[in-house]
Order: structure tokens, then sequence, then C-alpha cells
């Protein structure tokens, strides 16, 4: 399509090109139509990896199974809402939460207890049971509720034990406000929760839940631009990518490979 190359005149940090394997960009859908999501394949479907159909919105919405075809004729991935999951294991229903998931086409499941009080053996075995539908699975830690604060012990036991039992992806808890989880009520990283997570030695399978610009920003300016973000609003895909360039105030100027984490008291912590 005439005018559809991008320019090239300057020089921006490296990004890497689909299929990734680092640098995804995961957006949460709050209940996009089929018309808005053909829409915005049109112009972002290069920049976008997984699309979340978020919370139980593929349950309620008719035309789910027509979006799913068309962002997996765009080559890009698709995945439940950990709340539909939760909501199926409270019902006792998960094997037809998996059914469901399969004959819509799915090629993601995201599992989660942050809105439940399910039992971690219980997660475990959704974990393997997913996997054993095909499904690419995308565990996420972290609680949903405020008062609920893992230590950064608890978040490197739980990666290291979910991807053990087969999930493929971490998805680090910030949910759509960006006021839980990794983030304090207001919105700011808790940074002894980061030391710990960028020290992992699997922290390469970790998607950090940013639905905040500033939040997006300050990753970027820590891990690069080829940083793993979630939960991004669909109305923001080109300004995240912008913003990933270096060509957004917040990150004007970034060279590759020169991040470090702020310390809580000021100090630098190379990763």
């Amino acid at each position: 399509m005439p005018g559809s190359e991008l320019p090239n005149f300057l020089d921006l940090p490296p990004r890497s090109a689909k299929p990734r394997c680092k640098g995804i960009t995961h957006v949460l859908d709050k209940g996009c139509t089929l018309l808005a999501t053909e829409s915005i394949l049109s112009s972002a479907a290069r920049i976008i990896d997984v699309w979340k159909f978020g919370f139980g919105t593929s349950y309620v919405d008719p035309t789910a199974r027509a979006k799913v075809a068309v962002l997996r004729a765009a080559q890009v991935k698709t995945c439940t809402g950990g709340t539909l999951l939760e909501a199926a294991w409270l019902q006792g229903r998960t094997e037809s939460f998996f059914a469901f998931a399969k004959d819509i086409g799915f090629d993601c499941v995201e599992i989660s207890d942050g809105a439940t009080d399910m039992p971690y053996c219980d997660k475990q075995m959704l974990i393997a049971r997913a996997r054993s539908f095909g499904f690419e699975v995308m565990s996420e830690i972290g609680s949903k509720d405020p008062s609920k604060i893992l230590s950064a012990v608890d978040w490197i036991s739980q990666i290291e034990t979910d991807l053990m039992a087969g999930s493929d992806w971490i998805v680090v808890e910030g949910r759509e406000s960006g006021t839980v989880g990794l983030y304090d009520d207001c919105g700011k990283v808790r940074h002894n929760v980061l030391h710990a997570l960028a020290r992992s030695r699997r922290a390469d399978r970790l998607i950090y839940e940013a639905p905040q610009r500033a939040q997006q920003a300050f990753l970027i300016r820590q891990f690069g631009s080829d940083v793993n973000l979630g939960n991004i609003l669909v109305d923001e895909l080109i300004s995240l990518e912008a913003l990933r360039r270096g060509l957004r105030a917040d990150t004007l100027g970034i060279l590759p490979n020169s991040y470090a984490i702020e310390g809580e008291r000021g100090k630098d912590v190379r990763i």
C-alpha cells in the first residue's frame, strides 16, 4: 500500500520484529467492537503480540469468535482474561471453560488467582490442564486486593513454581488501574519487588502489566525498548510504540543497554 512504509531517517533504540520473544506488547481489550478491532489492526497489527479479552468479556461478546479469527489472520495471539477462569473455578466448570476457549479459537489462556481464594495447588493443576489442551499459558502472579502484598521472596517463589508447572509467561499483576501488585495505591513501582523480579533467572519470561504511561516510561527507561509490557489499552498502542522508540519526552534520548533501576534511597542498582 503506497505510503504505508515507515520513515527511517532517525537513529532509534532497536526494536525486535514479530514473532517476538522479547519486547512483547500485551493488549487489554475491555470490550472493543469487531469493527474497532479491525480498524486498530489496520495500523497497529505489527506492534501487537497478544490481545487479551479482559475479565469475562469473551463470555458476553457475541462477536468474540469473529474477533479471534480477525486477530489470528493479523498474526496476533489471543488470550482469555484470568477472571473468567476464576469464575469457572468457583463454579466447578473449568473443563467447560477450556472447551469454550478451544472452540472459540484462543491461542492462550491467562491463569490467575488474584480475585479468589484459589488454593495454589489448584492453580498449578489448571496450568497443567491448560497445557494439555494445547494452550500457551500466561500465569498471573500478584493479588488484585491492594491489602494483600506479597514479599519479594514470595514473588520469586511463585514465578519458579508456575514456570515449573508449565506456564510459558508470567504476567506481573498491575490490574487495569495500575495500583496493585507491582505498584502501590498511587501507581508507584514497589522497588524492592522490581529489584527481585529483575534479578530472577527467568526475568525474560516476565510481562509487566503497566497501564499507566508513567509506568510504561519508567520500565522502558530501566529495561530498554524491548521490555515486555502488558495491559496496554487499545487506544494507546501507537503512543506506547513511540515511547519505546524514544519518540516521547519521557524517553527522548534513551540509549540501548544502559539501564539501571533507581533504588529506594537514590542508589542505582545495575541489572
